[in-house]
């Protein structure tokens, strides 16, 4: 894993949704279906839109498990 991936992932570690539906849950516990209406509607801009692409396509490529040790 590169730089910016590893810092990317310690950035999920505590980041949380800022607003909406989901407001204060970690961006890496947010369900497949509201990070798919993000893609549909436009992801937000700057860091947060970021994250939350990473996080949808870990859970695409089946892997929410390596969201496992974010959660401990």
């Amino acid at each position: 894993m590169d730089e910016a991936a590893r810092k990317d992932w310690e950035r999920l570690r505590d980041w949380k949704m800022p607003f909406g539906k989901f407001a204060g849950r970690r961006l890496h516990d947010l369900p497949a279906e509201y990070l798919c209406w993000f893609e549909q509607k436009g992801f937000p801009a700057g860091e947060l839109g970021k994250l939350l692409r990473l996080v949808l396509e870990a859970k695409r490529e089946g892997a929410d498990d390596a969201f496992n040790v974010l959660r401990r």
